[in-house]
């Protein structure tokens, strides 16, 4: 007679069922389920209810379960799955100096050069979250120029790389800019790299020429060590902040090899512990030859990596940056922007992204199309509606700035709105008015809109670019009110904010809806994998920020606390 393996009880909680389905019955209003009970074996769940279901009280009456009360205070919600991130930005990230909290250009100065003096031995200074607002009158490389000094290490003015909070842009100083070889680089189609009157370099690359160029010289600098030590910090801060699973919304080369040397090294250790679903992105070029061999590399490694080989670690989809953002004047809008006239030319036009999103369909890849301005988001959804497959889930990323036929042909299309709240904190769009103009403010992060037509959501962070946290994600979408800077009382469009219950499902069941995921993760149910997280919390969305994640369980273990 075979014995059943040990079961896992967890009683006395709040055990929440989703009951809203992606795109159908979402709603601002609708009151949250629970149950009292949830019953694990192994890696999965066996039953979910009340203490008096027989499920329950078999496991009781047979000695071979750990009990675990809840004592009535503690809510199961099922493990969050970030809808949008970048892997290996997030774990290089996690070690480079933040510059979140400056306000200008000397903040920055001086937190740079403190961080200098404090850290004589690393080849090179790695900061994150530069906002063009904090430097209004530009950014140039002889603003960091003095800020390193030679603390007797014989190390003075080492390679100062500053990632804008958006990772569209990186602003070095002059010792960056050498190291990058950046005065032999040129032209990328959808790439900026700044110069002053005299054709001379500034040390700002953006958009194309950011991915083109900055962007690998990072990956190729760290060693795999490194790369691998980076993917195992990301996961871990995941764990703790409540995440099962993660979205990669820009896979390539470098953090591809990482994350597979990295599965080679925990296999006999049971894997990574982390549902890792991925899409490849294709990068802007001139010949359209050279588009296409970015999807077939993507169409390769799926056909070795998917949901029947390596479900935990698959490659899904192929994604595509259309456009800029709008603080850095480089999202595509259907008006010129209010301060300067310009209207901003998008990284893609739809000729070149129609024949990339065909070969991608065809071969049963998912789309993601970065769109952030309306006039993006229009061609986006037009290229879309066009030659993906709603079939397929194909999806839009961003969305920050869509007019309601855009929203309405989401929801006509089965297109999924892949949104990240945390962008719409009201503490960092303080320059929009000035760019965009009142009237189109009023236009901005629409969500209500998407989920009342009938849009599948699914909700992300976008980390690093913002804080990973799901539950101040979620506040963020359903106050509209800042978590950055909570004493500010600005709401943004507070008539575009997504109900309590809506915002937990699309942060759970709809990102894992948004890769095929949701057959066996995202909801709280029998057959369903065993990832979930027990949160410290009330079940009001203004005391979110008072919420707390006490474990995350994945596959029927607790891997926070570890």
């Amino acid at each position: 007679m075979t014995m059943a393996a040990p079961a896992t009880l967890f009683t006395n909680g709040k055990v929440f069922l989703s009951g809203v389905k992606p795109g159908i019955n979402a709603g601002l209003h609708r009151p949250p389920t629970f149950a009292s009970c949830m019953l694990i074996r192994g890696s999965q769940i066996e039953h979910v209810g009340s203490a008096s279901d027989a499920p329950i009280a078999a496991a009781l009456a047979s000695h071979n379960v750990t009990v675990h009360d809840l004592q009535g205070k503690k809510t199961i919600l099922p493990g969050f799955v970030d809808g949008h991130m970048h892997l290996m930005l997030l774990g290089q990230a996690l070690n480079k100096l933040d510059l979140g909290k400056c306000k200008s250009l000397a903040d920055i100065r001086a937190t740079i050069r403190s961080y200098a003096a404090a850290h004589p031995d690393v080849p090179r200074i790695l900061c994150r979250g530069w906002m063009h607002s904090m430097t209004p009158d530009g950014a140039r490389a002889s603003d960091l120029d003095d800020l390193d000094d030679d603390h007797g290490t014989g190390q003075k003015n080492r390679p100062i790389l500053v990632d804008s909070k958006d990772l569209h842009s990186t602003w070095c100083n002059s010792a960056g800019i050498a190291e990058l070889g950046a005065t032999e680089w040129q032209d990328v189609p959808g790439g900026i790299i700044e110069r002053d009157a005299e054709g001379r370099l500034t040390g700002v690359f953006s958009e194309a020429a950011n991915i083109t160029y900055v962007w690998p010289y990072l990956a190729r600098v760290a060693t795999m060590d490194e790369r691998m030590a980076a993917i195992r910090a990301a996961v871990a801060a995941y764990h703790e902040a409540g995440y099962t699973g993660m979205i990669d919304m820009a896979m390539d080369e470098g953090a591809w090899e990482a994350l597979q040397a990295l599965r080679e090294r925990e296999e006999g250790k049971g894997g990574i512990p982390m549902r890792i679903a991925a899409y490849w992105l294709v990068k802007p070029c001139g010949r359209e030859e050279d588009r296409l061999k970015q999807v077939d590399r993507a169409i390769e490694l799926a056909s070795r990596f998917n949901a029947s080989t390596t479900p935990d670690c698959r490659i899904v989809g192929i994604k595509v940056i259309c456009d800029g953002i709008v603080d850095a004047c480089t999202a595509g809008l259907s008006e010129p922007y209010a301060h300067n006239g310009h209207f901003e030319v998008p990284l893609w036009t739809a000729e070149q992204l129609e024949p990339v999103v065909k070969r991608a369909d065809e071969a049963a890849l998912q789309v993601a199309l970065h769109a952030i301005g309306d006039a993006t988001v229009k061609m986006v959804v037009d290229v879309l509606t066009k030659f993906a497959n709603r079939e397929r889930r194909p999806r839009v990323e961003h969305l920050e700035l869509a007019t309601e036929e855009e929203a309405a042909r989401l929801g006509q299309g089965r297109i999924t709105a892949s949104i990240q709240p945390v962008h719409a904190d009201p503490a960092i769009l303080k320059a929009w008015p000035r760019l965009l103009g009142e009237h189109r403010c009023g236009r901005a992060f629409a969500y209500r809109e998407f989920a009342d037509l009938g849009a599948p959501l699914a909700l992300g962070s976008d980390a690093p670019t913002a804080p990973h946290t799901p539950l101040g994600n979620i506040y963020v979408g359903t106050t509209r009110r800042s978590y950055r800077e909570p004493e500010m009382e600005t709401a943004v469009n507070p008539h575009f904010a997504l109900g309590l219950c809506e915002a937990v499902a699309a942060a759970t069941e709809g990102a894992a809806y948004s890769c095929f995921d949701d057959h066996r993760v995202g909801v709280l149910e029998k057959g369903h994998k065993a990832d979930f997280v027990i949160v410290d919390m009330e079940w009001e969305k203004e005391k979110l920020m008072d919420a707390r994640v006490a474990e995350t369980w994945f596959d029927g273990g607790r891997v926070w606390p570890a």
